[in-house]
């Protein structure tokens, strides 16, 4: 098989598990756009993302009919208070789910935990986050409701001294954020290093994640 590690299939020695384990432990932020989020991802990362200064998720609500009746409500109507709540309503009852439907471990139950640290503890540089238009907490989850969103991106800044050699990456392909996507299903996914690309990534990014709704 290829040495090659610029393409991650699942295929053994290939996870995309594998890599987030190897790029996660070295970034600053971590910013992922997917279609569904599961715990089960969260449960895989939740160690080394412990580490990381900043992280963002940003949700498509495509993947079940409430929500999907939920997007042409808005469509039709646009996003309010009420829509808002909807929508927090929605995703907070998938995750408790979840949760509830999780494997019954002693691991199960403190990623769980680490989650709701994560929503809760202010991040590094909490005001000038705040500044920004963020929340100012280490995890910020948010999902845009007004149009279904089928991509899966995963951007990776890396720490200040290593990304005067590399600033990070982007790995994009058909991974959702799910322990299925990470590494039992035969996914493609292709990462990309150059400094270009990283930019266009965050630059799309930015500009879906101010239209879309905060949920933590």
């Amino acid at each position: 098989m290829s040495t090659d590690s610029t393409f991650f299939t699942n295929e053994e020695g290939k996870t995309l598990l594998d890599r987030f384990k190897q790029t996660i432990s070295k970034a600053k932020y971590f910013d992922a756009l997917v279609g569904y989020f599961r715990m089960t991802g969260f449960h895989n990362l939740y160690e080394e993302l412990q580490s990381v200064d900043k992280i963002r998720i940003l949700v498509g609500l495509e993947v079940d009919s409430k929500s999907y009746d939920l997007i042409e409500e808005t469509r039709q109507e646009g996003l309010d208070f009420e829509s808002n709540k909807k929508v927090t309503e929605i995703t907070t009852n998938a995750v408790i789910d979840e949760l509830n439907n999780a494997e019954d471990s002693y691991n199960t139950e403190i990623s769980g935990l680490k989650f709701k640290e994560f929503l809760t503890t202010d991040c590094k540089d909490s005001e000038e986050d705040k500044a920004k238009g963020g929340n100012g907490k280490k995890l910020e989850f948010r999902v845009y409701p007004s149009k279904n969103i089928h991509a899966k991106v995963y951007i990776t800044q890396y720490k200040d001294e290593i990304a005067d050699i590399q600033k990070g990456s982007v790995i994009t392909g058909s991974s959702n954020f799910s322990v299925s996507g990470l590494k039992d299903n035969r996914e493609f996914n292709v990462e990309l290093k150059n400094d270009s690309d990283i930019k266009f990534a965050l630059k799309q990014f930015e500009d879906l994640w101010k239209q879309s709704v905060d949920i933590s």
